[in-house]
């Protein structure tokens, strides 16, 4: 090492481990930081700025440190400030794209930047009003995913035919009339002066590839780049990334292939992936010591990624092994319930214990696939009387209390600072004249929520009293009005509820994975191989969330007194083997036992899995070409459409519901989808005489779901 970086900046390498230090101390780039769930990537990444502009090598104000979140750009932009590098800009793309568009814009341009548009519904209903295709709500939402989607990989309305061939259509639309829909929506935006989000992106890359001035003037500015989470760059970020490079190499990436959970936005971690054939002289470092999860919790995580063996035509690249520095913890613990209301009051009950043993409910997490999972938790958990708070709801920022405190502090603050107490103290004297105390309130409702944000403030002041020098009320409240302006909010005590994607980047000392049968985790859409690995990548993630307890959990039927037909996602069978459990525990109904084959039986061809090629014996399996063990094919949303319409139907007949068709047959018809004489034929358990006889009204029933307009 260079005398230059000798001194007082060597300080900032304390208390690095031995790859930390090797990121954070190699200050040219290209570079690659490899970093597995948990091992101090922001850390590593902060530091390395911090160093490099300590000793000289960075000008803080040339260093440009992207991520994905508003959030995390605040947490990176408070730790750089804590290690004395507080000139660093550290934005999501869309905030540094706007920025530099708001600048050049009335240079290349002219006259004001286009509003931006912040829901594309409005429009979108009007184009497809103009253009007389039938649309509601639901439709809306997919053909607003489907534009962001086009536009971050770069495809135009005449670029999208040929792009999205093989993707299939949303909502319904064929690609042509979407293809037109996309194109009235551009025409009604520029009628209205307006831009979308992904526009700003894309206007600020257009500026740089055809002004020789913008793009001079930004490569000036910013000299050195750093990309948290490389994984989930879409080609439209990659593009404008390249630009503001244009063409040095001065870039350091940080990324984990493993938890890549957005491709449906667009995003693709083969950048990453072939980061050293773009630079072939790039250091790559690998990050694997896990500081946040206990040993068992980690080689949960190790294992599910491990079951996935690679091969076929999907790519799965070798995952990073993580080691646990943490001292041994308590076995994760998977349970099985009757129903969805079971399954979370069960959760309920043992956080309530958490909470008796010691537990803060802030360090406790209920999450799941989707978000319309949340209901059975609110439930259970206001049952309990435990307070929660769910991710995505109101903003912390935007309550009335909060706002009432930042007020109370900041004027506190232009009054004197000379009293010579901490900030967490100052904070604590003026917050307890608006009702913070030492002590919770007993009562639930708007008098403890009110509390809950008070404190938050409170300990979020304890926090940066504790990591920062010299630390004033001052700077106190300038850092929560950047953070109210980024809605960066402090932890606020209640179990927090929230879906596993908006769940990356956080933690929890005890985190319970819910909902994990067939249909939810593999979600029932997830079809291809590469729809499916990312399915186990998101759980993944949703382990690596917890630091010390684990629970995962499964419900056999959604609703009380169900049929219990759901089985516990395949993703748990390995995990269950790490565990030393055995199968779940499965009802079998009479005359559904497993036979053994006799030896004519052997001499027939035998019929097999479908799934895993298992020779099956029980007349129902055979049916449905399918082995207890195996996960379902079938669309469940179909299937249970379909038992509703035999039911009304074997009613009009005057007849028992098998007698029209079995559980194993509308299984099939769930899966196939048959719309016609021939294909229905196909089925096995229907012969002509059930076309003939059902035939006509089973078409129906399943065009009726297929095609609800």
């Amino acid at each position: 090492m260079s005398d230059a970086l000798a001194g007082p900046a060597e300080s900032v390498l304390d208390g690095l481990d031995d790859e930390q230090r090797a990121a954070a101390s190699t200050l040219a780039g290209p570079l690659c930081i490899l970093a597995g769930a948990g091992t101090g990537k922001t850390r590593a990444i902060t530091h390395r700025i911090a160093y490099g502009v300590r000793a000289g090598v960075y000008d803080p104000h040339r260093v440009l440190a992207v991520t994905f979140t508003a959030r995390a750009a605040a947490e990176m932009r408070s730790r750089l400030t804590g290690l004395g590098a507080p000139g660093v800009q550290a934005r999501t793309f869309h905030a540094a794209a706007l920025r530099q568009l708001q600048y050049f814009w009335p240079m290349v341009v002219g006259g004001a930047l286009p509003q931006i548009l912040d829901y594309k519904v409005r429009l979108l209903a009007e184009a497809a009003k103009r253009l007389r295709i039938t649309t509601d709500r639901a439709s809306l939402r997919d053909f607003a995913s489907e534009i962001e989607w086009a536009k971050v990989s770069t495809l135009t309305p005449e670029g999208y035919l040929a792009g999205a061939e093989d993707r299939e259509t949303p909502a319904g639309a064929d690609h042509q009339s979407f293809a037109r829909l996309y194109q009235a929506y551009e025409d009604l935006k520029e009628d209205r002066h307006l831009m979308d989000f992904e526009d700003v992106l894309l206007f600020t890359a257009g500026m740089l590839e055809s002004d020789e001035r913008v793009a001079a003037q930004v490569q000036q500015q910013y000299r050195h780049f750093v990309v948290d989470e490389y994984q989930d760059v879409s080609p439209l970020q990659q593009r404008l990334l390249e630009n503001w490079l244009g063409g040095r190499e001065e870039l350091c990436v940080v990324g984990d292939a493993s938890q890549t959970i957005y491709s449906f936005t667009g995003a693709t971690p083969d950048y990453l992936l072939s980061f050293r054939r773009r630079y072939p002289g790039a250091e790559v470092v690998r990050l694997v010591r896990d500081y946040r999860s206990t040993p068992e919790v980690v080689k949960l995580a190790n294992i599910l990624l491990a079951d996935r063996r690679p091969g076929g035509q999907a790519a799965w690249p070798a995952p990073l092994q993580l080691i646990s520095q943490r001292s041994s913890g308590p076995s994760p613990e998977i349970s099985e319930h009757a129903d969805d209301e079971a399954e979370a009051a069960g959760i309920a009950q043992k956080v309530a214990e958490l909470s008796q043993t010691g537990t803060a409910l802030r360090e406790i997490a209920v999450l799941y696939r989707t978000n319309g999972q949340s209901q059975a938790f609110e439930q259970a958990l206001a049952t309990a009387g435990i307070s929660y708070q769910l991710r995505g709801s109101e903003r912390f920022f935007s309550r009335a209390e909060v706002r009432e405190a930042i007020a109370a502090l900041r004027t506190s603050s232009l009054i004197s600072e000379d009293s010579g107490d901490t900030v967490a103290a100052a904070v604590r004297g003026v917050l307890s004249s608006i009702g913070w105390s030492p002590q919770a309130p007993s009562s639930t409702g708007a008098v403890r929520e009110r509390w809950e944000s008070l404190a938050a403030l409170v300990g979020l002041a304890e926090q940066l009293d504790i990591e920062r020098d010299e630390f004033t009320l001052r700077e106190f409240v300038a850092e929560l009005e950047e953070r109210s302006a980024v809605q960066h909010a402090p932890t606020v005590e209640g179990v927090t509820l929230a879906s596993l994607h908006s769940a990356k980047g956080l933690e929890w000392e005890a985190v319970f994975l819910a909902g994990l049968c067939e249909g939810l985790m593999p979600i029932t859409f997830a079809q291809t191989q590469q729809e499916l690995d990312e399915e186990r990548r998101l759980l993944y993630v949703g382990i690596t969330r917890a630091k010390t307890q684990l629970f995962l959990s499964s419900a056999a039927a959604r609703h009380p007194g169900g049929r219990g037909r759901r089985k516990a996602s395949r993703f748990v069978i390995p995990l269950r083997k790490e565990l030393g459990l055995g199968a779940p525990a499965r009802r079998i109904a009479p005359g559904q036992g497993v036979l053994s084959l006799n030896a004519a039986a052997r001499r027939r061809k035998a019929a097999v899995c479908a799934g895993c090629g298992a020779v099956l014996t029980v007349g129902a399996q055979i049916t449905r070409r399918r082995c207890e063990d195996c996960p379902p094919r079938y669309d469940e949303q179909l299937f249970e459409h379909l038992r509703s319409w035999r039911r009304s139907y074997a009613h009009q007949l005057q007849v028992r519901a098998f007698m029209v068709f079995s559980d194993a047959t509308l299984e099939l018809l769930a899966e196939h989808k048959p719309t016609t004489d021939a294909a229905l034929l196909e089925i096995p358990g229907i012969g002509e005489r059930k076309v003939e006889q059902h035939g006509e009204p089973l078409k129906a029933a399943i065009q009726a779901h297929l095609n609800p307009e």
